[in-house]
């Protein structure tokens, strides 16, 4: 009789050693089935992610890229980066911050903190080569970035700098304020976005060039016929004359030979003077 229950016992512990065999197979199966969908997740996310767009340069930042990344040189165009829209200030803003960064194209120093620019409306007389361009500055919704603008051009930065870049294909965009012409020059300092709440870059949008969230500097594009872009650009302007002068540069196309419509406008576009008024 004890023979008997001692080998049941056997019998039962072998069984519960099988069965304990299975569970720890079955267990790396599906630690290994999650390793291989992790994977492949991260995969996508890094293709979905790596488009980007108009840079704007100064520190290495990028704009629309295929458009205005305006991010940076003419190979870079406005994109959308994958990135959380930042939280933005009531406006018109009562104190701007403007952060050092990288190295100043032209040495300007830095805005002031207290935006000198809110109260009224103000101008921007942009003479080119090619014509002269009137915008209509957006200082009750973009106050930080037409204080810098405004301090830029008070200090004759854009004063004899190129249009480095234009865009006929996907996005239609000149964009400038790059005295270095590279793409990649900046006024050593970067500043938050603003206005992008349902954000639009029609035809005769003026908008800020950026390599990614809370990266403004100087450069920013023109848009000469309307566009599809991200809510990732700071519309701080409009085209209220001269929108024929930078349409004329398009029709002549670029000096890109891939025929993506993307590279340095093949009439050449430099800004000679930029003057502020108060209308």
């Amino acid at each position: 009789m004890a023979g008997k229950k001692e080998r049941q016992r056997k019998l039962a512990r072998e069984h519960y050693a099988r069965q304990q065999a299975r569970r720890i197979q079955r267990s790396h199966r599906w630690r290994r089935i999650g390793i291989i969908v992790a994977a492949c997740a991260a995969v996508i996310a890094l293709g979905a992610g790596g488009y980007v767009a108009l840079s704007g340069g100064g520190n290495k930042t990028a704009a629309a890229t295929s458009t205005p990344n305006p991010t940076a040189s003419p190979t870079a165009a406005p994109t959308p980066t994958v990135s959380p829209t930042p939280t933005l200030a009531a406006e018109p803003a009562s104190h701007c911050t403007y952060t050092p960064s990288g190295t100043a194209a032209r040495k300007v120093g830095v805005p002031p903190a207290r935006p000198a620019f809110k109260a009224g409306k103000y101008q921007a007389t942009v003479k080119t080569n090619r014509g002269t361009i009137v915008l209509d500055l957006l200082n009750h919704q973009a106050t930080c970035t037409v204080n810098s603008f405004i301090y830029l051009a008070n200090k004759s930065y854009f004063n004899k700098t190129p249009c480095h870049r234009l865009t006929t294909s996907g996005i239609y965009v000149l964009q400038c304020g790059d005295p270095t012409g590279s793409g990649t020059g900046g006024p050593g300092y970067k500043f938050a976005d603003e206005n992008l709440t349902g954000a639009k870059y029609t035809e005769g949008t003026v908008a800020m060039a950026n390599s990614g969230p809370g990266t403004n500097g100087s450069q920013f594009f023109l848009v000469y016929r309307n566009s599809t872009l991200p809510p990732n650009y700071t519309p701080f302007g409009k085209i209220v004359g001269g929108l024929g002068i930078i349409q004329n540069v398009a029709k002549a196309g670029t000096d890109n030979s891939n025929g993506n419509g993307d590279g340095h406008p093949k009439e050449k576009v430099t800004i000679e003077s930029v003057t502020i008024t108060k209308a």
